[in-house]
């Protein structure tokens, strides 16, 4: 089983019509959306997240449970909202985003729930909770549990400097938490923030180690994996994007369900190609529709 943990949150998506803009809610959370396609794919999945006591997060409880995962434990909170992310995508579906994210109920996570983790072969951790003290202990409980149980770990950066002190912080703290996984994604841009550097492979070998499984996504240009010396780009295959929120979510979902069937210390590079390629499918079909789950 891949143990995702971290944010559950519903994404607002905005739709401007004759002046006014009107939003509709999706279920989100870049760890929720990797445990959702893991299971859409047919793999084993468990979620161990947070909401609030509230409207989205009935709403969100609500989906989870018609999703019969592996495992799931989601803590309703009676003292925090639901964590909210509004997103307004461009006209080449590109999007960005704003949260609605003061004190609520993302990382509010107990720190017993994370027993679970001895009874998964992969644990994926979330990046958001890193940019709050009670989110980083919670984080420093996952790595240590991880690594006392002799598992996998997973790490996105998932780079969001809008909720950070400061943009040095938010880097320090990626670099942190990127150096202490087994597996770890990032995007083109991400690698080049968080190296200095505009070469993308100066660039990973300066923030990753050698024995990490390291996928970087190249957008149109597909992904590029990273492992014990071995490194290959892969192409994807070409579409008019819809909306982008989820796409990289929807790339690690498959990533991780191959990686869970596979001996990780001896992958080799013609399955991480193959890999790689299920994977930008996955992401391209996410950029074909609304919302963040892969479908």
């Amino acid at each position: 089983m891949i143990l995702c943990i971290g944010e559950i949150l519903v994404d607002m998506i905005g739709n401007e019509k004759n002046g006014v803009t009107s939003f509709e809610r999706y279920p989100g959370g870049a760890p929720f959306n990797v445990c959702a396609g893991i299971n859409r794919l047919g793999g084993k999945a468990g979620f161990i997240g947070s909401v609030g006591n509230d409207l989205m997060g009935h709403f969100l409880k609500s989906f989870v449970d018609k999703l019969n995962l592996e495992y799931q434990d989601i803590y309703l909170d009676n003292e925090h909202n639901t964590t909210l992310a509004f997103v307004a995508n461009s006209a080449d579906g590109e999007r960005s985003f704003s949260f609605n994210r003061k004190n609520t109920a993302d990382y509010q996570i107990k720190i017993e729930s994370l027993e679970k983790i001895k009874d998964a072969n992969i644990i994926h951790l979330g990046s958001l909770m890193l940019s709050e003290k009670k989110g980083i202990k919670i984080a420093d409980e996952v790595v240590r549990l991880t690594k006392k149980y002799n598992k996998l770990l997973s790490f996105d950066v998932n780079y969001r400097d809008d909720i950070f002190n400061s943009k040095e912080e938010a880097i320090n703290i990626s670099l942190t938490y990127l150096k202490k996984a087994d597996i770890v994604k990032l995007s083109e841009d991400e690698v080049k923030l968080l190296s200095g550097l505009d070469d993308l492979d100066l660039g990973i070998k300066k923030i990753t180690l050698d024995n990490q499984l390291v996928l970087v996504t190249l957008g149109s240009n597909g992904s590029r994996f990273y492992f014990k010396g071995m490194t290959e780009t892969v192409p994807t295959m070409k579409i008019k994007a819809v909306d982008t929120t989820g796409a990289g979510d929807a790339f690690y979902a498959s990533i991780l369900k191959h990686v869970d069937e596979l001996d990780f210390n001896n992958i080799k590079k013609e399955e991480l190609v193959n890999i790689l390629s299920d994977a930008n499918i996955c992401g391209a079909r996410a950029c074909m529709q609304k919302g963040s789950l892969l479908v």
